[in-house]
This record gives structure tokens, C-alpha cells and sequence, in this order.
């Protein structure tokens, strides 16, 4: 394969600080839309990414995780209120559960006629994580944009080029995820099932893909890194099968470190590393 240009994303969604508790105790920076953002810039792409922050200081290491890591934040806006965090509990055989989620001002965030504009002049958009999901496809759609969207944390399927779902390692349900989207009007559904890989339809054919092996260190985000190498690898233009081969292995890169992109993080309690 030749050598991959650079491309422009834009990324639309949610943010978060994920807060582990009970066998570690670490806070890292994440969020469906963040983690499929920093992701594809360590892809080497060009990201804009468009969310909401609060005035504090969980807000300020958002906005840093996400310029150190070389996202662009000129969408990334404060509004009054706090940002969001996740409570994740960390059980002593390593299992994560998440036991709360409060997304604050990113349930509050819908981007501006001015903000879709930007977003649109990007090759591709992700929508991750927001209550006005519809209106930003419309609203993309409207601009001409390319368009996938996080489905396991946002509603709808009209308008999309991609629908990202998630089935859990159940493969039947993965089919009637995978029928629902494309009935739903997307043109293309891939459905992620963890150790299981994952299955794309386009409405005529199926195409599967198995996941890569990985010592499992954190599954967070893991997800996010499959949309983001996915994502990646079709707006190169490469085939179907080729984007699934990607997205596995940037997945199986997350898997293997906490957080869910590599950073610093957060010690909570004078605990963790």
C-alpha cells in the first residue's frame, strides 16, 4: 500500500473524565466523541473536534488533554454548568462496570450554524454521544458532509454513510442491529462485538471480521479505537474488509493499556501508579 495522506475529521460529541474506583483508583481524560477524535489524530489525521466544557478545572484538563494531544478545539465551547464525568468501578478480578454517568453540559451542547459549517469542510464527521443527534445529521447532511455516528450512545440511523452499533458478543443480536440500522436508512452498519470481532451489511452482503489478539489491560474505549481506525481506513478508500482489519487493530492497541488513549492520568486517593 502506498503511503496514507493526511485527512481532516471532524468529530461532534460528548467528552468526559472517566473517575476509576475500587481495585485502581485513576481518573483519565475520555468520552465516546473525544476518544474516536484523539485517535485519529495519533492516526496521523487532522481532527476538529466540537463538544462542551464547564468553567472548571475537570473542564480545563479536557481542554488540555485534547491540545496536547494535537486536536483542534476551536469547537470546543464553555457553557455554564460542570462537565461531565463517569464513575467506573474497578472490581478485583480487573472486570469495569460503569455505576454513573452525568453528562452534564454535554447534554446540553448543540453545535452552531457556524460550527456545522466547519465541521462540514472536513472529509469526514463523527457524531458520538448527544441528545440532538438528528439535527446534527440534518444538518450535516444539508452541508453535503460525509457523516457516520456512534449508535450504541446516539439515536437514529437516516442520513448516515456509517452506523457504528455494539451487540456485546452475540452475534444474533448483531444481525438485528445490523438489519434495524440499514432499515433505518444508513448505508452501511458495522457492529462491533468484542472478543468476537465484528460484522458489517450494507443491505445485499455480510462481511465479518475477528478481533486481534491482546493482553487485556482496559477495554475503555476500546470501541472509540475501532471507529477511529475504521473511519481512518474508509475515507482512504480502502475495501470493506481492509477498514474492519483496522479498526480491530487499533482497537486491540487500546486494549492493552489503561485509559482510552495513551496519557498521564489522574491519582485518586494517593493510590495507582
Amino acid at each position: 500500500m502506498g503511503k496514507i495522506e493526511p485527512l481532516t475529521f471532524g468529530v461532534v460529541g460528548d467528552n468526559t473524565i472517566d473517575q476509576y474506583f475500587g481495585a485502581d483508583e485513576r481518573s483519565f481524560v475520555g468520552g465516546n466523541a473525544l476518544n474516536v477524535g484523539v485517535q485519529l489524530r495519533l492516526l496521523g489525521h487532522q481532527v476538529r473536534y466540537a463538544g462542551a466544557i464547564g468553567p472548571d478545572t475537570d473542564g480545563r484538563r479536557i481542554r488540555k488533554g485534547l491540545e496536547d494531544s494535537g486536536v483542534l478545539t476551536e469547537g470546543l465551547v464553555v457553557m455554564d454548568g460542570i462537565t461531565s464525568i463517569s464513575r467506573i468501578r474497578v472490581k478485583p478480578n480487573g472486570d469495569r462496570a460503569i455505576e454513573y454517568e452525568d453528562f452534564a453540559v454535554c447534554a446540553d451542547y448543540r453545535p452552531s450554524a457556524a460550527e456545522l459549517d466547519a465541521l462540514a469542510q472536513c472529509d469526514f464527521v463523527h457524531i458520538g454521544m448527544s441528545p440532538f443527534a438528528g439535527e446534527i445529521r440534518a444538518g450535516l447532511r444539508a452541508r453535503g458532509a460525509r457523516i457516520s455516528q456512534d449508535c450504541a450512545v446516539s439515536s437514529g440511523y437516516d442520513r448516515l454513510d456509517v452506523a457504528f452499533c455494539s451487540a456485546g458478543e452475540d452475534p444474533g443480536a448483531a444481525r438485528l442491529l445490523a438489519e434495524a440500522a440499514i432499515a433505518g436508512g444508513a448505508r452501511l452498519v458495522v457492529v462491533t462485538c468484542g472478543a468476537d470481532g465484528s460484522l458489517a451489511y450494507d443491505g445485499s452482503n455480510w462481511t465479518s471480521q475477528g478481533a486481534d489478539p491482546v493482553t487485556l489491560v482496559d477495554t475503555t474505549g476500546a470501541g472509540d479505537s475501532y471507529i477511529a481506525g475504521f473511519l481512518a481506513a474508509m475515507a482512504q478508500g480502502l475495501p470493506l474488509q481492509e477498514c474492519m482489519q483496522a479498526g480491530a487493530a487499533t482497537a486491540a492497541v487500546t486494549c492493552s493499556h489503561w485509559g482510552g488513549w495513551p496519557q498521564q492520568p489522574l491519582v485518586l486517593n494517593g493510590t495507582g501508579d
